[in-house]
């Protein structure tokens, strides 16, 4: 469903230096990676949100770069996309974020009413109560509300496939568990291909049927999660022990 083929990108200093990387359709794919490393730059491609220097992304068999520019325009409606820290509009309510989640040609030609159910019907997907919080602003939201209408958002338009950017970031292990619940349950629900680039890495290994490892701007690793915990690399065991000393610390704290 999503192929990454050779992927290049600087900014000033290479960030990713050549990254091959196939995305199974209806799988659920975690990316994981050192800050910095270019977790989030190699999902931007996928959309030409961010565009490499070389290489390209074939989506359900499209090319992002190298095939005519009316296939950004097909790409992106087949994308429901997650950013870090929800990325809600401050000065929109609930219900006009949540509907800027439409194609702007399919949400000036659908009638209010239709666009209102849709809304609505995304809301309670995400175990949201439309009645209470339509109205509401951003800043009204509680921290984990906010994570839920942005991902309201982005399954509004029906898509096929699902980037998760950091979904959990800012969340405390509680509201971090409960997050990555609601993405398991709508990866299977919608029966959606999911990407999920998170640094919750043993959440990631609990949900996901398949992970990779960005390190140096290089794929590192690409395996299940079974295979990623007993890898006999150095490097990814150092990871994975971090990782692990950094999750019961946050718990420690909590």
């Amino acid at each position: 469903m999503i192929h990454y083929r050779g992927v290049y990108k600087a900014f000033d200093i290479p960030v990713l230096t050549g990254v091959d990387l196939q995305v199974e359709a209806g799988e659920m794919f975690a990316l994981f990676g050192p800050s910095g490393t270019g977790k989030s730059v190699l999902l931007k491609t996928t959309l030409s949100l961010i565009v490499p220097d070389r290489g390209d992304v074939e989506v359900d068999g499209m090319s992002v770069y190298f095939g005519p520019v009316s296939n950004i325009e097909k790409i992106r409606r087949k994308i429901g996309y997650v950013f870090q820290h929800a990325a809600l509009f401050d000065s929109l309510n609930v219900f006009e974020n949540v509907a800027m989640g439409l194609p702007e040609d399919e949400l000036a030609r659908t009638p209010r009413k239709e666009v209102a159910r849709r809304v609505w019907d995304a809301l309670e997907i995400v175990n949201l109560e439309p009645r209470e919080i339509l109205s509401k602003l951003p800043s009204e939201l509680s921290g984990g509300m906010k994570k839920r209408v942005g991902i309201a958002r982005a399954i509004v338009g029906r898509p096929q496939i699902l980037l998760w950017d950091e979904p959990t970031t800012g969340l405390d292990p509680i509201n971090t568990a409960a997050v990555e619940r609601l993405i398991k349950r709508l990866s299977g629900d919608l029966e959606v291909t999911s990407l999920l680039v998170t640094h919750d890495v043993e959440g990631g290994l609990q949900i996901c049927d398949r992970v990779a490892m960005l390190h140096s701007g290089t794929l590192r690793f690409c395996g299940t999660p079974e295979e990623f915990r007993n890898s006999p690399d150095n490097v990814v065991r150092a990871f994975v022990d971090r990782a692990a000393a950094a999750a019961a610390l946050d718990m420690a704290v909590t």
